[in-house]
């Protein structure tokens, strides 16, 4: 599905401004939208997914505003334009990292429950069943199917609403990779780390990009990180951008995103700034959805882009290290698929591959070793991550790895 018609803004807003001031920013951005205000309009259940997830600890503020997560006035305007604009009963949808897997509580890490009160939202815990499994119209770039909230698959439209930031692994975050956050873990679906995953986690993203197709994408731009989403050592990379950004099509708001921060959406593997895999907006638009050509959008910006390395994706591993990550990923994925017979005593748990032999395998997904011990001598050659199911109801799609291992030679 090709949206050549997609529309995307981008509107100068002062990262100082108040929240009626952020309102009209974000008004002025997304008026002109009509194919995402006709989609909204007409629904009933509306799902909004902000990226607000964090431990109140560990929030780290930049002139006022979240520097990696969404901030309260673009937040409050977001809600009060659905309000306004839509009769459709709203819902808040989210599956905490931290609560999941840091033993957090939501009262914790719920960043939008003060604002979800005002305006009398309820929030779905997805970290809670009930789930269903859900098939990728016409078929996935990865899988065939995924495990996903019910209540996010019951609402009629999807609203995504993310900050400007970069990350180390997919080199951009935004209003894409923002779905991610509403992927359930064990024991109803996979771990985190099953999807984010050499090779996997671009197709992946863009099957739930279609899956979930959001009608209206929001991109907080009021301040930024670059180097990586979360800085885990040495002090956060903080960015002052003063603008936001707003989408019908969500490859097409992160296209936008790119160029605001100075890359070029088209780029793939090995161009900064994906360092570790390919562009997942790329990929998306490889598989008929979307667009990284924003010539193509009807694009308008009050904004000039970031210069030159303003925003840019920290390398975690010398470029050969990756190189052999990824072709030694590709060539245990296609072992694990041409001899299944060597796995048949695993079924129903999960192991992790390298060289043919199993390194580790448990029921549980979770991997409590460090990979790089696991790898033994061998740190250079990838540990393929595999829930083993003879049957291989999830779907996997091999041609990727196949595809993958011939551009690689």
């Amino acid at each position: 599905m090709t949206t050549p018609s997609c529309q995307v803004r981008t509107v100068h807003c002062d990262h100082r401004a108040d929240d009626e001031a952020v309102y009209q920013a974000l008004r002025r951005a997304t008026d002109p939208l009509e194919r995402a205000w006709s989609r909204l309009a007409r629904a009933r259940r509306i799902a909004v997914k902000f990226n607000q997830d964090k431990a109140s600890q560990r929030v780290v503020m930049l002139a006022g505003q979240r520097q990696q997560l969404v901030s309260d006035s673009v937040m409050r305007a977001t809600l009060r334009l659905l309000r306004e604009r839509t009769s459709a009963e709203i819902i808040c949808v989210d599956v905490s990292f931290y609560c999941m897997y840091n033993g957090e509580t939501l009262e914790n890490t719920c960043n939008v429950a003060p604002l979800l009160r005002e305006f009398a939202v309820p929030y779905v815990d997805g970290t809670r069943p009930p789930y269903r499994l859900a098939h990728v119209p016409g078929g996935g770039l990865m899988f065939d199917r995924y495990t996903m909230m019910e209540a996010l698959l019951d609402a009629d439209e999807v609203v995504s609403v993310a900050t400007i930031k970069n990350h180390a692994f997919m080199g951009v975050t935004g209003c894409l990779k923002n779905l991610f956050g509403l992927m359930p873990g064990e024991p109803h679906g996979h771990p985190r780390t099953y999807y984010h995953h050499l090779v996997r986690m671009p197709g992946m993203l863009a099957d739930i990009g279609r899956m979930l197709d959001p009608a209206l994408n929001i991109v907080d731009a009021l301040v930024g990180q670059a180097g990586q989403e979360w800085s885990a050592a040495g002090p956060p990379e903080g960015r002052i951008v003063d603008a936001l950004i707003a989408g019908d099509q969500v490859i097409a708001t992160d296209a936008a995103m790119m160029q605001l921060m100075g890359h070029d959406p088209q780029a793939d593997w090995m161009t900064p700034p994906f360092h570790r895999d390919r562009n997942p907006l790329l990929v998306a638009a490889e598989g008929g959805f979307g667009t990284v050509d924003l010539g193509a959008v009807d694009y308008a910006s009050e904004v000039a882009p970031q210069p030159p390395g303003a925003f840019f994706a920290i390398m975690t591993d010398p470029p050969e290290v990756t190189h052999s990550w990824r072709r030694t990923m590709c060539e245990q994925a296609l072992f694990y698929r041409d001899n299944p017979q060597r796995f048949t005593r695993y079924a129903g748990e999960y192991i992790l591959l390298q060289d043919g032999e199993v390194r580790w395998h448990s029921p549980g997904g979770t991997i409590t070793v460090s990979r790089r011990e696991l790898a033994g001598g061998h740190p250079d050659r990838a540990l393929f991550y595999k829930y083993v199911d003879p049957e291989e109801a999830e779907g996997e799609r091999y041609e990727v790895y196949e595809r993958a291992l011939a551009a690689m030679r």
